[in-house]
Parts: structure tokens; C-alpha cells; sequence
């Protein structure tokens, strides 16, 4: 189907080890997970969504070996008798409604969300002596094989995800990851991490997310690693220019999602994100999921097709119109592909 096929690492059957050495090499070693995550409910709309779906804000407590850490998580549940499906939502904003979240069209779709901004968790830049970094990073200084940004939100990400499985009102088994643009690396890293997602939507992740690093145009390695050396541990800098010495590629970051479900995102004008790349490295993940006797990506097409549902196997793609963004037409994607997916 492609050259970039080639030059492929062949991904490992030990997924715990393909995980182990993407950490070490390119996002870093997470801190330890909570062993208590709390919550306090500071303040809640009785009437919002007209009153079909409470909004609360809540006050999510983490107790770790290390310390503790508190968050905002914003909790929207449309009122059923039935356990409802929830989005975990890793937003840039903390607003409800957001332009990237359509919170009442998730709603009447009969889904909750759970939202927090990703700056509550620590800032995107290089100081890492606020938020979550500076309790766990003593004077702002990491090791070359600790996280950088991208792990940290992923870390919260799961802990959000704890405090899901409390909820009674929520399906513990239909509670999915999702992120935009750096926020979708780091839902596909903790889809990786944490086999208790049903899905990890990952919307124009590009470079370090769900594109190969390899053969890619637009934001390359060097490009991502000068820009936000940050985002990762320190030892992914030694890529830059060599994407051909990498011991692995976006592929295995796809393919750790399985057993569960694991959904990538284009947009044709992205070309930043390079959306033939996302598409090809979901063909290149899908063996993964097939030596699991689960289907991967379903597709006869060489290169992805616009407006194209790839929506059969464990693995969904689409590229839609457009430029980089999380538009209501990729929801409109994320809620096909989990109806037909039984949820």
C-alpha cells in the first residue's frame, strides 16, 4: 500500500513492552497513579440544558505516593433510568458549552460528559513548576526519561477515569477518551495506558499522536521537539532528523489502544498533521488487533477517501473538509462509529 510500509518497526508481540520503550524514548515515565481520587461538588446548574442534563463543577482530589493534587472536572449527565455512555472530554477551554464540545447535541444523544482543561492540569509551556508538575517534579527539574506535558494530561485523564467508574448513573463499559490536536496525543496515550476506555478518539493528532513519524510532511520531528521539546521527555530530542533511528513508530502507539476500541481523526487541509500518514499508520496498527482476533482497520483504499466512514473494525477512521479543528461533524463521526459499535 505504501514505501513508508518498508521501513516500519514490526510492532511487538508483548504490548507491555511497546509501551514501555515508546515511554522511555518518547513521552516519559508518568507518575505513580493515584491510589485515592475524592470528589467535591462545588457548584451545580440545575438548569442547564433546560434542565435535562444538571452541570457541575467538581473538585477532584488525587492522593498519590507522591503528594496530592486537585483538579476541576466539569460533569454533565442527561436525566435517564438507564446507565448512560460518557465522553471524557481533554479540552483547551473549561467552558460549557465549548466550541470544540456541542454539550447539549452530546446530551439528546443520550451521552454524559466529563470535561477538564488541560491548563488545569499544567500550563503548555516549559515551566514545570506549576500544577501537577511542580508537585511532582521538585524544583521544576525532571530526568531525561520523566513525562513531559502530554503525560501529565494523560494522567489526569485517567484519573478522571477512576472517578467515572464510581458514578452509578454512567456504563463503566462505554466510557471513551477524546482529544483535539496535542490533547489527541495525549488521548491516544492514555487510551494506551488504560484498557478500561472503550475508546480513544484521537482528532488531528498528527506528529507524536496517531501520524507516522516517518515519511511525514508538514510538522516533523525536529519541527515538534524545537517547538515543544516540553511536551515530551527529553530524550525524544534525539530524533530530530533521524526518524529513521526511531525503535518504533506512531503505529505502536495506536496498536497499544487494543483490546479496546481506538478512533483517528483527519481533516484534508491539515496537511500540518499530515492526515495520509494518520491514515496509513491505523492500516499499519490494525495486524495488532488482528493477532487479538479483533479487526483493525477495515480498508481496500490505498490513501483515505474524504468524507469516507472507515467505521467496520476496532480501529475508525475518517478524514472530513476543512482545516484543524474539532468540528461538530467529527462528534457527528465519534457518535456513528460508537452506535455501530453497539454502544
Amino acid at each position: 500500500m505504501s514505501d513508508i510500509f518498508k521501513n516500519l518497526p514490526l510492532l511487538r508481540k508483548d504490548k507491555k513492552e511497546m509501551i514501555e520503550l515508546m515511554l522511555r524514548e518518547e513521552y516519559g515515565i508518568l507518575p505513580a497513579a493515584p491510589f485515592s481520587v475524592t470528589a467535591e461538588t462545588e457548584k451545580t446548574d440545575k438548569s442547564f440544558c433546560a434542565g435535562k442534563a444538571p452541570l457541575k463543577r467538581i473538585k477532584l482530589c488525587c492522593q498519590a505516593e507522591w503528594g496530592e493534587f486537585s483538579f476541576p472536572v466539569y460533569f454533565v449527565c442527561p436525566r435517564s433510568d438507564d446507565k448512560i455512555p460518557c465522553f471524557i472530554h481533554i479540552n483547551f477551554r473549561d467552558l460549557i458549552p465549548d466550541r470544540y464540545q456541542p454539550t447539549e447535541e452530546l446530551v439528546d444523544n443520550g451521552y454524559a460528559t466529563l470535561t477538564f482543561c488541560y491548563e488545569d492540569i499544567s500550563s503548555d509551556n516549559a515551566d514545570f513548576t506549576d500544577g501537577l508538575a511542580g508537585i511532582v517534579y521538585k524544583d521544576g527539574k525532571r530526568d531525561s526519561h520523566q513525562c513531559g506535558k502530554i503525560g501529565l494530561w494523560a494522567w489526569a485523564a485517567m484519573a478522571v477515569m477512576n472517578y467515572a467508574m464510581s458514578l452509578r448513573e454512567l456504563d463503566s463499559e462505554r466510557i471513551s477518551v477524546v482529544g483535539h490536536s496535542r490533547l489527541g496525543k495525549t488521548a491516544l496515550l492514555a487510551g494506551a495506558l488504560d484498557e478500561r476506555f472503550f475508546c480513544a478518539f484521537s482528532n488531528d493528532s498528527g506528529c507524536g499522536g496517531a501520524a507516522l513519524s516517518r515519511g511525514k510532511t508538514g510538522e516533523t520531528v525536529a519541527k515538534i521537539v524545537e517547538r515543544f521539546p516540553y511536551w515530551f521527555c527529553e530524550n525524544f530530542k534525539k530524533y530530530a532528523d533521524r526518524e529513521d533511528s526511531l525503535p518504533f513508530d506512531q503505529h505502536w502507539l495506536i496498536a497499544a489502544n487494543a483490546p479496546h476500541r481506538v478512533y483517528v481523526a483527519s481533516a484534508v487541509e491539515d496537511t500540518w498533521a499530515h492526515p495520509e500518514n494518520e491514515y496509513l499508520s491505523c492500516v499499519a496498527a490494525s495486524p495488532c488487533f488482528e493477532s487479538a482476533g479483533l479487526e483493525g482497520l477495515v480498508t481496500s483504499d490505498a490513501t483515505p477517501k474524504l468524507g469516507k466512514a472507515y467505521h467496520t473494525g476496532y480501529i475508525g477512521y475518517h478524514m472530513r473538509d476543512g482545516v484543524h479543528y474539532l468540528s461538530r461533524k467529527d462528534w457527528h463521526y465519534y457518535l456513528r462509529f460508537l452506535s455501530e459499535s453497539g454502544s
